[in-house]
């Protein structure tokens, strides 16, 4: 079978968490995780943003960086950047080719009792591909929590937590502080961590954590360096604590002895890009597109407080959920910030039924005029044809079938 075919069909296996798949399958590959020094970031919201600014400075001050984050909005290859471009498809292949040969002969040997997760196999190829790549550092982002997530098995030199907020109940935790443990399990004894903007209950989880392992402490909105006035390169309010803690990241490799410098880090937080976040797209016709990647009440809600801050005519929201998500948390922040809804099913077999998610929104704004429109680029053409700006959200799979469509 095609090594990538063979990968994709492991998405079958869903979510597993547990560390002793990937220990198997990096030993198989001569633990290419030791290759580079990595850092770790986990998170309710802003670990992609925060992943994507810390590498990109890294590139700025002149080290050979990589990222790996997840999921992929069009092409595998995204989640794997090495140098701040996505991996080359040669190097995907091989990666492909050497996991799967390492999965067939654990599995033989019975190392492996069952093939593992579709995250187990790409985390473990990101390793390898980055360890070929020889680079320097890895930026890696938690793909959901952090205590048995795929990624928990590097030694990192420094982590973060960006923001502990509800989402993925189902495997983290019904309380803040709960999924606060289950994100806290990626500090390491003596490694750093830095915390973004928490509430007490969840923070007192992680101090708790970080005492019992011996890690400093880090509150991103302590006192750091004056870099003077930045222009985040990443749009809305929200950003800004996404910033600071990307820099006293940053500053912490400083005081490990990484050059990087302020000027890189000013350079790097203006030039970061992350597609999918508040991301404008200028159409063919015209008409402009926002698409984000909001996909839980707190990631709903930085996008309506952006939204309101556009002034303006409302704009159009296209919509598109996955059944285990708050839409209600979402919808209910959300709908306030917009003029009409076109609800439409993103291309995933765990897709909510549009007509389920139009009741759900007549429910909580009988007022807000709602259609349903199944295809996902449908639901944009219909909504720019009648509106200066739209807005599209719910659902990272939606972006990417949006995306994908507008050769974006």
């Amino acid at each position: 079978m095609d090594p990538l075919s063979y990968l994709f069909r492991l998405e079958q296996f869903g979510i597993k968490f547990g560390l002793d798949n990937i220990r198997a399958l990096l030993a198989r590959l001569g633990n290419p995780d030791r290759a580079f020094r990595s850092i770790h970031i986990a998170g309710t919201n802003g670990k992609g943003s925060v992943t994507a600014m810390v590498d990109t400075v890294l590139r700025r001050a002149g080290h050979r960086s990589a990222r790996y984050t997840s999921p992929h909005l069009i092409d595998l290859s995204e989640r794997f950047v090495v140098d701040g471009r996505a991996v080359e498809p040669a190097a995907l292949r091989r990666a492909a080719v050497n996991i799967q040969r390492v999965i067939e002969a654990a599995l033989a040997d019975g190392t492996l009792p069952a093939k593992p997760t579709f995250f187990e196999a790409t985390t473990a190829m990101a390793f390898d591909i980055f360890c070929d790549a020889r680079v320097e550092f890895a930026v890696i982002e938690v793909g959901l929590g952090g205590r048995l997530d795929s990624t928990n098995v590097i030694d990192p030199v420094v982590t973060a937590i960006t923001s502990i907020d509800f989402d993925h109940q189902k495997y983290l935790g019904d309380t803040l502080a709960e999924i606060a443990g289950e994100k806290a399990g990626i500090i390491k004894p003596g490694v750093p961590v830095v915390v973004g903007d928490v509430t007490p209950d969840a923070f007192s989880v992680i101090a708790r954590t970080a005492r019992e392992r011996g890690a400093e402490l880090i509150r991103a909105d302590a006192p750091g360096r004056d870099y003077g006035p930045i222009r985040l390169g990443l749009r809305g309010d929200h950003q800004i604590a996404n910033a600071r803690v990307a820099m006293r990241i940053l500053e912490t490799l400083e005081r490990q002895g990484v050059a990087i410098g302020p000027a890189a880090i000013v350079d790097g937080l203006t030039q970061v890009s992350w597609p999918g976040r508040l991301d404008h797209r200028t159409l063919a016709t015209g008409r402009e597109v926002v698409l984000d990647a909001a996909h839980n009440p707190a990631g709903a809600a930085a996008l309506a407080s952006y939204l309101r801050g556009l002034g303006g005519a409302k704009p159009t929201l296209v919509f598109g959920a996955m059944k285990d998500k708050d839409v209600d948390g979402m919808l209910t922040v959300l709908l306030p910030a917009v003029g009409r809804v076109l609800v439409t099913r993103p291309s995933n077999p765990r897709a909510a039924d549009p007509q389920e998610l139009a009741a759900r929104i007549r429910a909580i704004a009988p007022a807000l005029a709602v259609e349903i429109v199944q295809a996902p680029l449908d639901a944009v053409a219909a909504a720019t044809a009648s509106a200066p700006l739209v807005v599209v959200a719910g659902s990272i799979f939606l972006l990417g079938d949006v995306m994908q469509e507008l050769g974006a």
